[in-house]
């Protein structure tokens, strides 16, 4: 500032001077040369002070463009910078979506593989699981493949394979020994041994059934089928006495009114 202010203050001075020197009453003490010596110097120093301001507002202009240019330089690092933590950020994020997409993915496969193998061991486990069956009427649980046995060995008892039906059923015996099956399967076995006329066989079968199950719905038709084997095995006076013992001990059985019929053809 001191430059400037000193620069106008020595304007106006070598203005009043230079007044003086040509108008004022002093102007006979000078002569042309003095005069035109100051006048030169006072522009010297006037050129010099403009100079000097000049210089200082080119100074202040530079420093002012450095200082600004310093500013855009600081304001650029720092946008980049931030774009560079902006696009980082954006990376992260993209590679954060993509593992929670491939979680997700891999969750919803293992979910599938999981629910495939309940599955699997479900239908496994049901293969095993006891079923609740009616065997002559009475309820039991059974064995899925023991009832598939038994249901097979039926099947051919029906189509009047006698000889496959008594091998299926002496199979499943052998098998499943303490079955709920049991007493059915020797009244069934039995009779297949009747029709293959394994007479001795079917009369074991017949009267196993009858001594280890006595209450069984099949015992009155075993009774008859017993009297059956008697009279082939020419016993009919055996026969008479278990077609006695039926009526005796079932008398209101389809199988007593059957054996009353008989009787009267044996006496």
């Amino acid at each position: 500032m001191f430059p400037r202010a000193f620069g106008v203050k020595s304007t106006r001075i070598a203005l009043v001077l230079v007044g003086s020197l040509l108008w004022g009453p002093a102007h006979a003490l000078f002569s042309d040369d003095e005069a035109r010596r100051a006048i030169l110097d006072l522009r010297q120093r006037l050129e010099q002070s403009q100079n000097a301001n000049k210089a200082l507002i080119e100074k202040n202009v530079q420093q002012q463009n450095q200082a600004y240019a310093q500013s855009v330089s600081q304001l650029r690092s720092a946008l980049l910078d931030l774009q560079t933590q902006i696009d980082k950020l954006r990376a992260d994020l993209a590679q954060s979506l993509g593992a929670q997409e491939r979680l997700a993915r891999d969750l919803t496969e293992l979910q599938l593989r999981q629910r495939d193998t309940l599955s699997i061991v479900d239908d496994r486990l049901r293969r095993f699981e006891p079923i609740k069956v009616s065997i002559d009427g009475r309820e039991a649980l059974v064995d899925p493949a023991e009832k598939a046995d038994f249901d097979r060995a039926m099947a051919l008892f029906r189509q009047a394979d006698f000889v496959a039906a008594q091998s299926g059923l002496a199979g499943f015996l052998s098998r499943y020994p303490t079955s709920a099956y049991l007493p059915s399967v020797l009244f069934w076995l039995g009779n297949a041994q009747y029709a293959n006329k394994a007479y001795k066989e079917a009369m074991a079968n017949f009267q196993r059934l009858l001594n280890e199950h006595p209450t069984h719905p099949r015992v009155p038709e075993a009774m008859l089928a017993v009297s059956n084997v008697q009279l082939e095995l020419k016993d009919a006076k055996g026969a008479r006495k278990t077609l006695e013992d039926l009526i005796k001990a079932h008398p209101a059985s389809e199988a007593a009114g059957t054996a009353r019929e008989r009787l009267t053809r044996l006496r």
